[in-house]
């Protein structure tokens, strides 16, 4: 059975390219007029997806051809698109940007997988006539990729518009239905920092900010057209998936949710209360102790410019240590890893860590690792059986600066960067520390792993019995 589901790609021929406000724009506007609408991202990221969800009212879902089966990656989108009116895909990078010469797990390779017309998002600073030459060339270059429209950005004044206006409706023979004039996106809309944008809830955001994307959208764009364009996609074939229902709670695992740790997939949550897990939120910051939890679940986010205020809360650092050293399962990425170390380093300054693992972490003004990772599991660990080919990503400025390798790791760095010398994943009793960031739909057995180790936790509480041995961790089985 065929399914209509209005959609639009929004596009960009390369990274900061605008595609971010003008999505915010639309999606602002959009839910302003009452529209209900559900919302996506390509690819692996975690503070664009959190600005799309503050804008439409709707949970963002990440859509990823490397991490994710394409088969999964359709039933999420025809899953969470289902009762909204209308899909708003933000893509990433360039449009053609993938993985190799052939791009593969492109926005344009996406667009292709869910029939979706696509929206170009063009800068268009000190050129005119040569944007018109680039989209052509890019109509030209895959005839497959259905590009219905274009938002020319950073327009220099009134002239400027008009001639690439022009151009563009000439010779690429499709319509310009926004203009948007420079902006300083920085100090006029949303300020940004060393991984990108910061997130909602460090942005002081009020209804000032919704209506400044509200004006660009009545400004600049033509919303009708857009509206029109997502309405005119391809039917797409209709995909079972089943219905949510109620599960019955086995375990609880805590997780740190605040102002620091914000980088978590939906799925990854939801995966876990699939598996019979109640998920509680804790404060970093304000919490001075652990609740009553069977394992801990610390996400990535930005411990380095909390570092001070982290520090501050020793009491919580030593409750997270405590249980962790009584055997407690604690899954921690990237930023968790970073609050699980001894010490981190941050603009000439050194702050105490939790200091489960005794090795010291030091932020670069580089990436130390950054895009995609794929790793094989070579030691056993609570989370991961061994053999499994992870696929995942990374994006960290920070590094060990002190020798991590007193400590077992379990995964064997195939593409990426990791922690180090081609291995991630440190380990410590019941639990996993390293860079590496999941998503559960493509690692479909994490979850219930990390809830059985929960529950091994759990009986050993009733039991009053404590992990004395380093080594002894709780092994992944079917």
């Amino acid at each position: 059975m065929a399914e209509k589901i209005p959609r639009l790609v929004i596009a960009g021929l390369s990274g900061d390219s605008g595609k971010t406000i003008v999505a915010l724009s639309v999606l602002t506007a959009l839910k302003r007029k009452g529209f209900r609408t559900s919302v996506f991202k390509k690819g692996p990221d975690y503070i664009d997806p959190a600005w799309l969800s503050w804008a439409s009212g709707s949970v963002c879902r990440n859509l990823d051809t490397f991490m994710v089966d394409e088969k999964d990656v359709s039933t999420t989108f025809q899953k969470h698109s289902a009762g909204f009116e209308i899909s708003i895909i933000e893509g990433n990078r360039g449009i053609f940007d993938g993985k190799g010469e052939e791009g593969k797990h492109s926005t344009a390779e996406l667009a292709k997988l869910l029939r979706a017309p696509v929206v170009l998002v063009v800068d268009c600073t000190k050129t005119t006539r040569t944007i018109a030459a680039i989209i052509k060339g890019c109509i030209d270059f895959d005839p497959e990729v259905n590009i219905v429209g274009v938002i020319l950005n950073k327009l220099a004044g009134k002239r400027h518009r008009n001639v690439i206006s022009d151009s563009v409706e000439k010779y690429c023979d499709i319509p310009v239905l926004g203009a948007v004039p420079k902006f300083d996106y920085n100090k006029d809309i949303i300020p940004g920092r060393h991984l990108g944008l910061v997130t909602p809830s460090e942005f002081e955001s009020d209804r000032r900010l919704e209506n400044k994307l509200y004006d660009i959208t009545e400004k600049y764009l033509n919303l009708n057209e857009i509206i029109k364009k997502a309405n005119n996609a391809k039917t797409l074939d209709s995909i079972y998936f089943k219905p949510d229902t109620e599960i019955n709670s086995t375990v609880k695992i805590g997780f740190f949710k605040d102002s620091v740790f914000t980088f978590y997939y939906p799925e990854n949550l939801e995966a876990l209360r699939d598996s019979r897990a109640e998920l509680i939120p804790i404060s970093s910051l304000s919490d001075s102790s652990l609740p009553d939890i069977d394992g801990l679940y610390i996400g990535g986010g930005f411990p380095e410019t909390h570092a001070a205020q982290l520090a501050e809360n020793r009491a919580l650092m030593g409750s997270v240590k405590s249980v962790a050293e009584k055997g407690m399962p604690i899954y921690a990425e990237c930023g968790g890893l970073i609050y699980l170390s001894r010490s981190l380093k941050w603009n000439d300054k050194i702050f105490p860590m939790a200091g489960l693992f005794d090795i010291d972490l030091e932020m670069s003004r580089k990436p130390m690792g950054h895009g995609y990772i794929e790793a094989e599991v070579d030691k056993k660990n609570p989370f991961f059986e061994i053999g499994t080919l992870i696929k995942g990503h990374e994006f960290h400025y920070s590094g060990p600066k002190s020798n991590f390798e007193s400590y077992p790791t379990c995964l064997n760095i195939k593409i990426g960067s990791g922690i180090g010398g081609n291995r991630d994943g440190l380990l410590y009793k019941c639990c996993f520390a390293g860079y590496i960031h999941i998503h559960a739909t493509g690692a479909k057995k994490w979850a219930n792993s990390f809830v059985r180790a929960a529950l091994s936790y759990k009986d050993m509480k009733k039991k009053d019995a404590v992990i004395e041995n380093n080594n002894n961790y709780v092994e992944v089985s079917d």
